[in-house]
């Protein structure tokens, strides 16, 4: 049976309704969910994370390895340590290092262990824990009414971790202060 004019203009109407009340409905829910106020704090806290990564990055690199790099043992730059494992084709074993930077050894496709990198990335990690934990730390001492840092304790009977504030475990429900011991 065909179809009319009219009646695939309607049908195409409703088509269109559908589609942008669809439409309608998947952003409401969106802007419902991103503008929750635990995804805001999220997010916030990412950028802010980000921002102390860079400054910790930054620090370590241009301010903590330089000095570290003027041992005597050093003779390099730290972050460009590296130990050839296996030597390129174009590798000079005349002079005591056969590669100059980790650049001319990796560009020649030797096998390298660029240890000094590792050790600044393990700065860098270590040092946003830190700073990561003082700012906890701040918030708990100073802001906070839920605290971030959750100071735990091992149960002596079940000998699994719980609040340092706790009188009773609440995994195997003996009083942590020892009554039990008293009562047999």
């Amino acid at each position: 049976m065909p179809v009319t004019l009219e009646e695939s203009q309607d049908l195409l109407g409703a088509a269109g309704d559908q589609v942008v009340g669809g439409a309608k409905r998947m952003w409401e829910g969106f802007t419902d969910f991103a503008l929750q106020d635990n995804v805001l704090e999220v997010a916030v806290g990412l950028i802010i994370a980000a921002a102390f990564t860079s400054v910790v990055t930054s620090f370590v690199s241009e301010i903590l390895l330089p000095p570290l790099s003027l041992l005597p043992f050093v003779r390099r730059n730290l972050d460009e340590k590296f130990a050839v494992l296996r030597p390129g084709p174009n590798y000079n074993g005349t002079q005591s290092h056969g590669y100059n930077t980790l650049d001319q050894a990796t560009a020649d496709g030797a096998v390298v262990m660029a240890y000094g990198a590792f050790i600044n990335k393990l700065m860098n990690f270590l040092g946003i824990g830190f700073a990561l934990y003082f700012v906890a730390s701040l918030y708990d001492r100073y802001g906070g009414s839920d605290p971030i840092i959750k100071h735990t304790v091992k149960c002596r009977y079940c000998r699994k971790r719980i609040s340092n504030k706790a009188i009773r475990c609440i995994n195997c429900t003996s009083w942590v202060d020892g009554r039990e011991e008293g009562m047999h």
